[in-house]
């Protein structure tokens, strides 16, 4: 009787918890993660401690590299966002997702994790991704943003104003629709540079 009234509690912990888990068990130090498998891609970064700066791989390698630079900003509009991370994640050159598998769980390889600093700064070093072969798709990248102690949610996809198959019709329907998520790039150097600003949402707290 007793082994059954302990199974029974360990059950309503866990029911209990779980939702508060999957939202910040990024934070959890645990070789594998209970939820490891089915949470967003935004928990699975490997560092201890995340920096306001990161580099894609095979960033080095690349023809056209590209820093991407903003400030998150609470959701006034003013105020710096300290300690939020983002995630993108990305195609290739190819425009092909190159994908690998850690403890079973397939992920893409061209991905990055920041962590704003108390001026909610954040720089990302990668590559101008290219449009998948025989299609019109737009060069993308996907961006997550995570705050502490609430849900983790997608932002619109970051695109290229000088992309070939953006046109001005497609311009101009992004903008009715209050669509900012279009990166316009300079080169300097022997990379593209863009600046890309964001505004955390008015509510989004864990239910």
């Amino acid at each position: 009787m007793k082994k059954v009234l302990f199974i029974f509690c360990i059950s309503c912990f866990f029911s209990s918890n779980v939702e508060l888990f999957a939202q910040d068990s990024a934070d959890v130090l645990e070789e594998v993660p209970f939820d490891f498998m089915t949470r967003s891609p935004v928990y699975d970064y490997s560092e201890k401690d995340l920096s306001n700066v990161d580099t894609i791989p095979s960033f080095t390698t690349q023809e056209n590299k590209l820093k991407i630079t903003g400030t998150i900003f609470q959701s006034d509009g003013v105020t710096p966002a300290k300690d939020v991370i983002l995630f993108i994640e990305q195609p290739n050159e190819n425009g092909e997702y190159n994908l690998k598998f850690e403890n079973e769980k397939r992920y893409v390889e061209h991905r990055g994790w920041i962590k704003t600093d108390a001026n909610g700064h954040y720089t990302f070093y990668t590559f101008i991704p290219g449009s998948y072969r025989h299609s019109k798709e737009l060069r993308h990248i996907h961006p997550i943003i995570k705050e502490a102690g609430k849900t983790e949610y997608k932002l619109n996809t970051l695109i290229f104003a000088d992309d070939p198959f953006l046109t001005k019709a497609c311009k101009k329907r992004l903008k009715k629709k209050g669509v900012t998520s279009i990166l316009t790039t300079l080169k300097k150097d022997d990379m593209y540079v863009a600046n890309y600003n964001i505004v955390l949402k008015v509510e989004n707290a864990v239910k």
